[in-house]
């Protein structure tokens, strides 16, 4: 039922864009490390960069264990599923990097989202996956459920941040700095934006 594809493409690449919701799975190297399961949203805060890399906005919050699993190995999986329509899950798995504010490539990776504005999100790095293997499966036991829309929560929370605020905030949470495993993660205080 499950069939391995070369690229990004075609009807894999029209199903990825359509879903309003994915996820994001890492783990340190560590055997004993805590394994992270994130859900990512945001319509327009994702994007499908060409047909091995995608890449999605890194907004704050009160963890930064993607981040700093990234920066010491690199996996990374990804899983979208249907939850209308015909039944399918599809998964990237890869390595991802996240690029911080202040890194060169960070504004022209920005201009792949042109249908949100991240500044009322605290917008933290842009996290760029390169896919290894890209798999599908059936999903039939994923139920039905309906999208709505995006929540509004996250926009009002952070929209009252500067980047003078945003870092306070960060350093106030245990997580941020170094995750729950003590590895690096969101450097502090954050990169400013090089425009």
């Amino acid at each position: 039922m499950g069939k391995t594809y070369e690229r990004i493409d075609g009807r894999l690449r029209t199903f990825i864009e359509a879903q309003p919701l994915f996820f994001t799975a890492t783990a340190p190297l560590s055997g004993d490390g805590t394994v992270n399961l994130s859900p990512k949203g945001l319509t327009g805060s994702f994007a499908v960069l060409d047909d091995l890399t995608v890449a999605y906005l890194d907004f704050a919050g009160s963890h930064a264990e993607t981040i700093a699993h990234l920066r010491e190995n690199g996996r990374i999986t990804l899983m979208w599923c249907a939850f209308q329509g015909p039944p399918n899950i599809v998964r990237v798995h890869g390595r991802g990097e996240p690029v911080f504010r202040d890194d060169p490539r960070f504004e022209d990776l920005l201009a792949h989202f042109p249908d949100i504005t991240p500044d009322p999100h605290g917008l933290r790095a842009i996290i760029v996956v390169t896919a290894e293997l890209v798999r599908d499966s059936c999903g039939y036991a994923v139920p039905f459920m309906s999208y709505d829309e995006d929540r509004d929560l996250h926009a009002k929370r952070f929209a009252r941040e500067d980047d003078v605020s945003l870092n306070a905030y960060f350093e106030k949470k245990e997580h941020i700095g170094t995750s729950m495993d003590g590895l690096p993660g969101l450097p502090l205080p954050m990169p400013a934006r090089t425009v």
